[in-house]
C-alpha cells in the first residue's frame, strides 16, 4: 500500500504525468552535458558526454531520492503513527521499493540511449562488459545505504530540527564529492584518498565500467562500500528503532 501510495502520489493532477521519470534524467543530462562537458571541458575518459553524465545519474538519482524521503519520513507520516500502530520500519522500507521503480524506468531509458550509441555510432568507445552482471548488487548497496543514512538522519530530526533543512544541501554536496559528473581518473592525487574514502565512489565507478568500460573497478573497493552500509544500516535501524519508540511525544 506504502508503495503504491509513494509511486502515484509523486506526479499525482501534474500534466505529463509519468513523462517525468523520462525527462527529469534528460534534461539533467543535457545540462551537465553544457555546463561540465562543453563549458568546464571536463573529461568523460572518451565516453560520449550524454552516455556518461546520464549513467551517474541514473544511479545517483537512485540514492539521492531514497535518502531525502527517508531522511524525512517520521515527520511526514507523523499523522499516519498518530493513528494506528504499524512497524516503523515498514515506512522506510516502502520508500526504497518505490523508488526502485522509478530507478528501472529510468535504468531502462539508460539502456535505450547505450544500446543507440553502441550500435549506430561509430566514433564511440563504448566496451559493456560482464560487470554489467552486478549492477544488481550495486543497486542493493546504494538503496541499503541511502536508508540506512536516511535512518540516521530521521531519527536526529526528531530533536534537531535545524537538520530538516541541511538535508538537501547536504546531498548536493556529497554528489560532488562522489564521481557522478567526472571520471574518478582526473581527481589530483591529494584529493583522490578523499574521494576514495566515500563509499559510494566504488559504486558509481562500478556501475560506468560495466556498462561503458570506463572508470574503476576493484573488488576490494566494493567490499569496503558493503563493511559501510552494513555498519550504515544496522546503526540506522538502532537508532531508529529507539527513536521512533518516543516520537509521538516529542513530535
Amino acid at each position: 500500500m506504502f508503495i503504491h501510495r509513494d509511486f502515484i502520489a509523486t506526479y499525482k493532477q501534474t500534466i505529463l504525468g509519468p513523462l517525468w521519470f523520462f525527462l527529469q534524467p534528460l534534461l539533467t543530462t543535457l545540462m551537465f552535458s553544457l555546463i561540465f562537458g562543453k563549458i568546464a571541458g571536463l573529461s568523460t575518459e572518451g565516453a560520449p558526454m550524454i552516455l556518461f553524465y546520464l549513467s551517474g545519474i541514473t544511479i545517483w538519482n537512485y540514492f539521492s531520492e531514497t535518502l531525502n524521503k527517508t531522511a524525512t519520513v517520521l515527520k511526514d507520516n507523523a499523522h499516519l503513527f498518530g493513528k494506528i500502530y504499524f512497524p516503523r520500519l515498514t515506512l522506510p522500507i516502502s520508500i526504497v521499493l518505490s523508488n526502485l521503480i522509478r530507478f528501472a524506468i529510468q535504468f531502462l531509458l539508460f539502456v535505450v540511449v547505450l544500446f543507440y550509441y553502441y550500435r549506430y555510432s561509430s566514433s564511440s568507445s563504448i566496451n559493456p562488459n560482464l560487470y554489467i552482471l552486478i549492477t544488481p548488487l550495486l543497486v542493493f548497496l546504494m538503496g541499503l545505504m541511502a536508508l540506512g543514512i536516511g535512518l540516521i538522519i530521521s531519527a536526529l530530526t526528531n530533536k534537531y530540527k535545524d537538520l530538516i533543512f541541511l538535508i538537501s544541501f547536504g546531498i548536493q554536496l556529497l554528489m560532488f564529492a562522489t564521481p557522478v559528473i567526472y571520471p574518478l581518473s582526473t581527481v589530483p592525487e591529494k584529493y583522490k584518498a578523499f574521494i576514495m574514502a566515500n563509499p559510494l565512489t566504488p559504486i558509481v565507478e562500478a556501475f560506468r565500467y560495466g556498462f561503458l568500460g570506463t572508470g574503476y573497478f576493484n573488488w576490494y573497493s566494493l567490499l569496503y562500500s558493503f563493511c559501510c552500509t552494513l555498519i550504515l544500516i544496522l546503526t540506522g535501524t538502532l537508532i531508529f528503532n529507539k527513536v521512533e519508540r518516543n516520537f509521538m511525544d516529542t513530535v
